[in-house]
């Protein structure tokens, strides 16, 4: 059989999949599959959207480094998932043009794309991404699946990365919530992460499509509960006895509140002198220890390390106490930290502030602690609380709830065949 018989076997294959509501899917991402996020947030529901039959091509930005550690890595994850990756690299500077020019060469590398593939939904992973889908729709008349995780123009300014006292950043911005306006206009379909998010885009956009709330999911067949072998191999690692575990999981970066955690732990100390804060993270620990020598916290009672992703789960089974505060603003209300079915996963209560859906699903399912101000007195207060105790399979048939994989990728297919 020469090779045009083949594609034309092939195109007929696929033809009878569409026919049973299985679609040909661009995914665009602005983030590297090379770096962790792709890797905990992006790859995992690709590979189970592929699984269920749906042909996926994966268009991302790759940062140079990450690119060349991983590469091999994740193109052989990706081959065996089916999946068909176009990596491109990504521009840092300089800032903003650099952005222009990304955009521009995804414009045109998603239009080579298409014109040879013929796809169905070009799926849009945050705000970059979808300035290139609608641009893709409007040359070619594919459904455009705006997938906001959150509302970046806004958690840029929140998170002090651009600087509206100065004209280009307020320029910058001015133009980003215009464009904000029509992404949301031209949609075919909109995934975001809360319904508090779904509930503010209903009543300030209007929009046409309807709205799915997707949150971030934790894959809960690597987040389970661990031998107490586990959990004493992984506390002789870190010096640990018995002392009481406060622990923080993964990046602190913009938006987690670091000052207010280490002030949560005084109070902590106060009411189990032998509490030791954990952070597992891949930032440096030299910051952490800094701030917390200036807080007056003995350098003994902070560890912090740095593990891979599949030696999470032991690490947090030590754990008597997890927290993460957010930086209560505009944009967090899109916010679904994933680290937060991956704690309730592994059977870990969390002491949280209320962003996003996270009241709801911690103090409706009796699932943790939200404290209402950053004070000693809602410290206190919270740790009481914790010391009546939580049910670990409780904590887990809540991650099961809220945060499935599995689910996550039904409700995308889900999306996906609705435009069938």
């Amino acid at each position: 059989m020469g090779w045009k018989s083949k594609r034309e076997n092939s195109k007929r294959n696929f033809e009878l999949l569409r026919g049973i509501g299985k679609m040909n899917v661009l995914f665009i991402s602005y983030d590297g599959m090379t770096d962790p996020l792709g890797q905990s947030q992006v790859i995992p529901y690709l590979q189970g959207l592929s699984k269920q039959g749906h042909k996926i091509h994966l268009l991302s930005c790759e940062k140079k480094a990450n690119f060349s550690l991983h590469r091999d890595k994740i193109q052989s994850l990706l081959l065996y998932s089916k999946i068909t990756w176009h990596p491109i690299e990504y521009t840092k500077n300089p800032p903003i043009l650099s952005t222009y020019y990304d955009i521009k060469r995804l414009q045109k590398k998603s239009s080579d794309l298409h014109r040879e593939l013929n796809f169905d939904i070009v799926h849009c992973r945050s705000y970059i991404a979808a300035m290139v889908g609608q641009r893709l729709k409007a040359k070619f008349a594919i459904k455009f699946l705006f997938d906001i995780r959150g509302f970046w123009a806004d958690e840029r300014v929140d998170g002090g990365l651009w600087d509206l006292s100065k004209t280009t950043y307020r320029l910058v911005y001015n133009y980003f919530k215009r464009k904000e306006k029509s992404l949301f206009s031209d949609a075919d379909g909109i995934v975001t992460l809360t319904k508090a998010s779904k509930d503010f885009i209903l009543d300030s956009f209007k929009p046409q499509a309807s709205i799915k709330v997707i949150p971030c999911a934790a894959d809960l067949n690597l987040f389970v509960k661990q031998t107490q072998e586990v959990k004493t191999s992984c506390r002789k690692s870190l010096g640990l006895e018995s002392e009481h575990v406060l622990m923080y999981l993964g990046s602190l970066g913009t938006w987690y509140m670091l000052p207010e955690m280490l002030d949560f732990f005084k109070v902590l100390k106060q009411v189990k002198p032998d509490s030791k804060f954990v952070f597992i993270t891949a930032d440096e620990p030299a910051s952490i220890e800094s701030l917390a020598r200036e807080k007056g916290i003995d350098d003994k009672d902070i560890i912090v390390k740095r593990a891979d992703r599949n030696e999470v789960p032991a690490y947090i089974s030590i754990t008597d106490m997890a927290i993460f505060f957010i930086k209560p603003c505009f944009s967090k209300m899109a916010s679904s930290p994933t680290k937060h079915g991956e704690l309730l996963s592994g059977g870990i209560p969390v002491v949280c502030n209320d962003i996003g859906d996270l009241k709801e699903i911690v103090d409706g399912d009796s699932s943790g602690v939200v404290i209402d101000d950053f004070t000693d007195a809602f410290y206190k207060k919270a740790i009481d609380a914790y010391q009546v105790g939580f049910d670990e399979d409780h904590l887990r048939s809540v991650a099961a709830k809220y945060y499935s994989l599995e689910k996550g990728i039904s409700s995308y297919s889900k999306v996906y065949e609705e435009f069938k």
